[in-house]
């Protein structure tokens, strides 16, 4: 059973940084594409940024040019490196992989809280 396990959240000044962790385990595992997400409190949830197993990454307008994806695929573990962050960063945020079969996996979510 694929298990993905982030880490890496936690309290943070605004203009602070913070860098987050998922990493698969549990069994094989063909990464197609993964995926952070990220909900706040009463917001609905919305995607921050993905990476595809080619490299290719996409990021929310909102966080353009402040946070990076990126994908160790022989460690199958992806990283999104949070940089001057602002109070509306405030979420829980989640981690899910799509395997090149189609089948998603879900993360429990790391809450991160960026204080003014």
């Amino acid at each position: 059973q694929v298990q993905l396990i982030e880490s890496g959240g936690g309290l943070v000044q605004a203009g602070g940084s913070l860098r987050l962790s998922c990493a698969a385990s549990g069994g094989a595992v063909s990464i197609n594409v993964m995926t952070w997400y990220r909900q706040g409190s009463g917001k609905s949830r919305e995607l921050v940024a993905s990476i595809n197993r080619g490299g290719t990454t996409t990021y929310a307008d909102s966080v353009k040019g402040r946070f990076t994806i990126s994908l160790d695929k022989s460690a199958k573990t992806n990283y999104l490196q949070m940089d001057s962050l602002k109070p509306e960063d405030t979420a829980n945020y989640y981690c899910s992989l799509q395997t090149t079969f189609g089948v998603a996996y879900w993360g429990q979510g790391t809450q991160v809280t960026v204080s003014s």
